[in-house]
């Protein structure tokens, strides 16, 4: 079976292994460019949230109390979405984890990185997935651009990145392109854009930074609900 990624819009993705079903940041209710709802989502393994907005948790409680899949997410976020109805037994490590730390679940090491944004509890993160074939993504989360990226691209080996680029609440296009550099990633898809009338309405931008700032990033273009494979 081959390693999918379905792009729901925003920041809302599906990553399917041949022994995991993997949500990020499940946005599907009251995102307008998701061709699906939450109730749509029958099986989940593991849901992933990078912080508490409601763009971010979206159905994140609905679907784990709905398929008994594992929560992800930083220490406080946590306790915030147990408190809001995900079984603490579903909870991973109990209590969420913290941004550096890694845990392997499902044959799946998840690494959380840092993001700068807001949060109303704990902090906003990101998430660094290796899948059981070694493919690693990186999920920025919601996030302007810092140094420590190239940290990152030189502690992992960065196959695709999902990177912010719709300004306002993230990163600009600009900064976008060049967080590819920092992260030496070989691709890269765009998210967070297009999602709401306020947000860039395109990756022209962004394509045309890419190709001026990180050229050896390759940028993928993904349709929304449907499955592209990962190689």
């Amino acid at each position: 079976m081959t390693n999918t990624l379905t792009w729901y819009g925003h920041a809302n993705f599906k990553i399917q292994t041949p022994g995991a079903t993997i949500l990020v940041d499940p946005f599907f209710d009251g995102n307008p460019t998701s061709p699906i709802r939450a109730a749509a989502i029958d099986s989940a393994d593991l849901v992933l949230i990078t912080h508490d907005h409601g763009d971010h948790v979206g159905s994140a409680v609905d679907i784990c109390t709905r398929t008994g899949a594992q929560l992800v997410a930083i220490v406080g976020t946590a306790e915030k979405l147990r408190d809001a109805g995900v079984p603490a037994g579903q909870i991973a490590n109990g209590i969420g984890m913290n941004i550096g730390g890694t845990i392997t679940l499902k044959g799946i090491d998840i690494t959380m990185t840092q993001a700068f944004h807001t949060s109303e509890s704990g902090a906003p993160a990101g998430y660094i997935i290796t899948l059981e074939n070694g493919f690693t993504i990186y999920h920025a989360g919601d996030t302007g651009i810092f140094a420590s990226m190239e940290l990152w691209g030189q502690l992992r080996d960065i196959d695709l990145a999902l990177l912010p680029i719709g300004s306002v609440f993230t990163m600009d296009p600009a900064q976008a392109a060049l967080a590819c550099k920092l992260l030496r990633c070989r691709s890269v898809l765009p998210m967070h854009w297009g999602t709401f009338p306020v947000l860039e309405q395109n990756t022209a931008a962004f394509a045309k930074a890419l190709a001026a700032t990180a050229p050896g990033t390759r940028l993928l273009r993904a349709d929304i609900g449907t499955p592209l494979a990962l190689d």
